[in-house]
């Protein structure tokens, strides 16, 4: 999995977490546990009533055992999307 990350270091990634949060940021670092160190980080915040709200984080740490998926984000395709615009329930918990 390291050899992975290694990949998306000083990029901007995508994480979806066991509970279900969505956390935007640059990945500055992480360990053999795969806990993660980002950078201008944000959280995506859906409903299904008012859009989606981003929360700033700034500089946030995310347990590894939290971590359910990391990816890396389109910066242009990111930018060009309207997220006031978009509809949706936030994701479930994840099963364990």
């Amino acid at each position: 999995m390291a050899q992975v990350l290694d990949a998306y270091v000083n990029k901007s990634v995508n994480i979806v977490t066991a509970d279900g949060r969505i956390i935007i940021g640059t990945l500055r670092g992480f360990d053999q546990t795969i806990n993660i160190i980002l950078e201008d980080s944000y959280e995506r915040v859906f409903s299904s009533a008012s859009g989606v709200e981003q929360v700033l984080l700034g500089l946030y740490i995310i347990r590894g055992d939290n971590v359910a998926l990391i990816g890396e984000i389109d910066d242009d395709i990111d930018r060009s999307i309207d997220f006031s615009r978009i509809r949706a329930d936030p994701l479930p918990h994840a099963k364990t």
